[in-house]
């Protein structure tokens, strides 16, 4: 935001955008993104700037690690940062094997995945108790996804790869069209596979960007906390734009 000092009252300049501190790289999809969803525009209580990264679809980044779209991420990374972003972030936790890559090239504060979540969560638990993350592909996220955003390798994983909905729009692209009560349904059984399987998990942590739209079902469902992009990127906007008080 450009802001006024005094005396003189001067507006400082710089950026080609203000009021928009946090950029979002985007992957390339067209499946629905509804209200929650980190896509759509409405889903944050702020505005927020979008990047595209064309040829970086679902299916590349989450069933193929990504391979060869890092330099276009930096690129469309670095073209956010030009408009005005002074924090970047990404609508897909498996873009976690980036964090460093994009610390270093982007030069502002870079928050990949809501499984970056997971340590602070843990920390809040009970002794015997611990985080379990719902993913929206528990077969290719790897040990090298969880360690780049200090993740325990052992955590309790559940996957939507069987679900009716949710994988096969998102991922695989079957159909641009989503039946969103079919799609919470897979959301919900990965919870409930999840804890019948680690009856230790004390909160849920949700890896998938367009997994906020179900958390309120989740929770309601298993009784646990849940948290996912929403809840970690309104923290992260917060230091961005920290409230006033008179």
């Amino acid at each position: 935001m450009s802001t006024l000092s005094s005396p003189g009252r001067i507006a400082r300049g710089g950026k080609s955008l203000y009021g928009a501190p946090l950029g979002i790289l985007m992957l390339d999809a067209r499946f629905p993104r509804i209200l929650g969803d980190m896509g759509n525009g409405q889903t944050w209580p702020f505005p927020v700037l979008y990047r595209v990264v064309r040829g970086a679809s679902p299916e590349k980044v989450v069933l193929q690690g990504a391979r060869g779209t890092l330099d276009a991420f930096i690129e469309a990374g670095r073209e956010l940062v030009d408009l005005g972003a002074e924090a970047i972030t990404t609508n897909c936790g498996f873009l976690a094997l980036f964090q460093q890559e994009f610390s270093q090239a982007l030069g502002v504060p870079v928050a990949t995945s809501s499984m970056m979540q997971v340590p602070w969560v843990q920390a809040t638990l009970p002794p015997g108790k611990r985080v379990g993350l719902v993913t929206v592909s528990g077969s290719t996220l790897s040990p090298a996804h969880l360690a780049a955003v200090n993740v325990p390798a052992d955590i309790p994983v559940a996957g939507t790869e069987n679900g009716k909905e949710f994988f096969r729009v998102l991922i695989k692209a079957e159909k641009e069209d989503m039946d969103i009560d079919l799609a919470q349904q897979d959301i919900l059984e990965a919870g409930r596979d999840l804890v019948r399987r680690h009856p230790e998990v004390g909160a849920i942590v949700l890896e998938c960007t367009n997994m906020p739209p179900y958390a309120a079902a989740l929770q309601a469902e298993l009784g646990l906390p849940v948290y996912d992009i929403y809840s970690m990127i309104t923290w992260f906007h917060a230091g961005l734009r920290p409230r006033a008080f008179a």
